[in-house]
């Protein structure tokens, strides 16, 4: 069996940015070097220094002199963003449900446009939760009997 025959790279895997100085004093690299991975070039929306880097693996000393450091010259829109919540996961998910369960909830998103407000299915969905986690027990298990029980799963094709 022959050895196997390895080819030198006939393009440089690294792209130079245009515009990026000593392209052409750029000595070549040896033929046994291993080549680099092609990196994608950011858009140029940013300057790099209005760019902050995360300090990953600062001790938690130096994080908060930072962070007090960078706290005193803070304008009242950024001051407005360090005390927003972050906002919750969410997960997506499916679910079975009759034809007529959706036409209450379209007749719902329609009553609430009719009131000037948009909402979607999601939304509707939330709020009926926050309506029955609000509702005393009676209530919520009363809600809960009227419903009838449907069929798991995704409903044969017809």
């Amino acid at each position: 069996m022959s050895d196997p025959v390895i080819k030198k790279p006939t393009k440089k895997a690294f792209h130079f940015p245009t515009g990026a100085e000593d392209n052409a004093s750029a000595e070549p690299k040896p033929a046994d070097a291993a080549p680099k991975v092609a990196v994608k070039a950011k858009p140029a929306g940013k300057p790099k220094a209005a760019v902050k880097a995360k300090p990953a693996a600062a001790p938690k000393a130096e994080r908060q002199k930072r962070a007090a450091a960078e706290a005193a010259p803070v304008s009242a829109t950024a001051e407005e963003k360090s005390k927003r919540v972050k906002k919750e996961k969410v997960v997506r998910d499916s679910f079975t449900m009759p034809k007529s369960d959706y036409a209450k909830i379209a007749a719902l998103k329609v009553k609430c446009l009719e009131a000037g407000v948009s909402v979607k299915k999601s939304e509707l969905l939330r709020a009926g939760l926050l309506l029955l986690e609000s509702a005393p027990s009676k209530r919520l298990l009363a809600a809960v009997s009227a419903v009838e029980t449907v069929k798991t799963g995704r409903p044969a094709r017809s």
